[in-house]
C-alpha cells in the first residue's frame, strides 16, 4: 500500500474519531455543547430539561462515526481487515462528501442550525470525504 494513501486514511480516521468524541462531550456536558457546537436552540433546550432526544440522535452519530473512524484504521492497515472493507471506504467518502456538499439542500430541515454551524461542519465534511476517498483509491489494490 502506498505510504500516501495509508497516511490520508489514518488521518480520515482520526478525524471521524475527534468528530465521534465532540459529540460525546455534547451527551456529556449538555446544553453549551450542544449551543458551542450550533446543533441549534432547540437541542440545547431539550438537553437542559433532561429529554432523551438530544442525547439519542447524538449517541447514533458517535456509534457511526466510530465506526467510519475503525473502517478507516483498517484500511491503512493499523488494524485488521473489517468486513466489506472496500464498500465500507467507498461509501464513507461518499457520505462525507455528498454531507459536504449538499448542505445548501439540508439546511431548511434544520432551520435552528447556525449558519457558522453549516459552513464549518461542512468543511469538515468535504476534507474528511476527500481523506476517505483519496485514501481510498491509493490503497485500492491492498484492500482486496
Amino acid at each position: 500500500m502506498s505510504n500516501k494513501g495509508k497516511i490520508l486514511l489514518v488521518v480520515g480516521a482520526a478525524g471521524s474519531a475527534i468528530a465521534a468524541l465532540a459529540h460525546i462531550g455534547c451527551i456529556v456536558f449538555g446544553a453549551e455543547w450542544y449551543r458551542f457546537f450550533g446543533a441549534g436552540e432547540e437541542m440545547a433546550q431539550m438537553a437542559e430539561r433532561g429529554e432523551w432526544y438530544p442525547a439519542a440522535v447524538t449517541s447514533v452519530l458517535v456509534v457511526v462515526l466510530s465506526l467510519w473512524a475503525l473502517y478507516g484504521l483498517s484500511g491503512a492497515g493499523v488494524i485488521r481487515r473489517l468486513p466489506l472493507l472496500r464498500l465500507g471506504l467507498v461509501t464513507i467518502s461518499a457520505v462525507y462528501l455528498l454531507r459536504g456538499v449538499a448542505f445548501v439542500g439540508i439546511m431548511p430541515m434544520f432551520p435552528e442550525n447556525s449558519l457558522t454551524f453549516w459552513l464549518v461542519s461542512s468543511a469538515i465534511c468535504l476534507s474528511l470525504g476527500l481523506l476517505y476517498a483519496v485514501g481510498t483509491y491509493r490503497a485500492w489494490p491492498q484492500l482486496k
